[in-house]
């Protein structure tokens, strides 16, 4: 399999206040040509450890230095494009809001309440954020 035949994908879901951190991008071709609501994402780099990536994409995309991420599942999948995906989904949870700092690349970084979370309809790729998120939680319940 060559190196064009898969993609690793490394994403967080930043948990603060009963809230979580959803992301809109300014380029949507760097994103599947997805528009729509995001958590924090992008491509693990050559050799990057996924945990590794997913504190760059925090650090990179929104200022926001987080040292302890946890993994919360991962997915493998043949995308759309023919390719397979192998997404880490990541998660931390902070005791407080903490203050962003967006890079270009983000064109909106907003924290939903966990009760009130967009539709379906405006998160990219047909809500894929919202059943991560939910996942997620699933898996923190004892």
């Amino acid at each position: 399999m060559t190196c064009d035949e898969h993609s690793l994908i490394a994403d967080v879901a930043l948990f603060a206040g009963g809230k979580v951190l959803l992301v809109k991008y300014t380029d949507s071709n760097k994103y599947d040509h997805q528009k729509g609501w995001f958590l924090p994402d992008a491509g693990i780099g050559s050799f990057e450890h996924p945990e590794r990536a997913a504190r760059r994409i925090l650090e990179e995309q929104l200022g926001c230095a987080v040292p302890n991420v946890r993994l919360g599942n991962i997915e493998s999948f043949k995308g759309n494009d023919g390719t397979w995906h192998l997404p880490f989904h990541y998660y931390a949870e902070l005791d407080s809001v903490p203050k962003l700092k967006p890079s270009p690349d983000v064109a909106a970084a907003e924290w939903f309440d966990l009760e009130r979370l967009p539709p379906k309809a405006d998160v990219a790729h047909r809500g894929w954020a919202l059943t991560t998120i939910a996942q997620i939680r699933r898996a923190q319940v004892p």
